[in-house]
């Protein structure tokens, strides 16, 4: 989509603190941080959400958790980390494209929100 943030990011047209790219998936910190290590993995292709979710697409979901597992390995989240998404403005998403929260360095309350 021409007017997404996150496909602009993901080209390279917006700047950002990269944390890992490949072809299918681009990861970059959090610009407003809720933990001392926060960063978000996306889809290159343009998803709205959660709920955009099929099996045409699918695959590239199971791609991003295999990076977020690698990112938490070689960054050091041994106490542990938290995947987030949002789906929906009521749920609190910003941003139409599909994106996972890694969050890590603090304690995780529950319920979050």
């Amino acid at each position: 989509m021409s007017d997404c943030l996150f496909c602009k990011i993901a080209a390279g047209e917006i700047p950002s603190a990269c944390v890992y790219s490949d072809d299918l998936v681009y990861a970059f910190n959090d610009i407003d941080p809720q933990a001392p290590k926060h960063f978000l993995v996306i889809p290159r292709e343009h998803i709205a959400s959660c709920a955009e979710i099929g099996p045409g697409n699918s695959a590239v979901v199971a791609h991003i958790f295999e990076v977020i597992a690698k990112l938490a390995k070689e960054l050091g989240f041994d106490d542990g980390f938290r995947v987030v998404s949002n789906c929906g403005e009521s749920a609190g998403q910003s941003v139409k494209h599909l994106h996972f929260h890694v969050l890590s360095g603090r304690d995780m309350t529950w319920p979050p929100g």
